[in-house]
């Protein structure tokens, strides 16, 4: 159903939805969406950072269990 929408399908929506909502309050959605996209990136980011840093934690101590012993 959605396969044959095409470009004059959805100028009618976005005229539709603009009409129904108005500019501000579209212009006021898109910024929230923008945001959101913005938060996402920044806790994907951290999250490698984060996983990451305790990947090189793990590879600093290098010493074998034995000699750990002795010390």
């Amino acid at each position: 159903m959605l396969n044959n929408i095409g470009l004059p399908g959805l100028l009618l929506i976005a005229v539709v939805v603009l009409v129904l909502f108005g500019r501000g309050k579209i212009s006021s959605l898109m910024g929230e969406v923008g945001k959101g996209i913005t938060s996402f990136k920044k806790g994907i980011n951290d999250g490698a950072k984060e996983l990451e840093d305790q990947k090189a934690d793990a590879a600093k101590d290098v010493t074998p269990e034995s000699e750990k012993d002795k010390a």
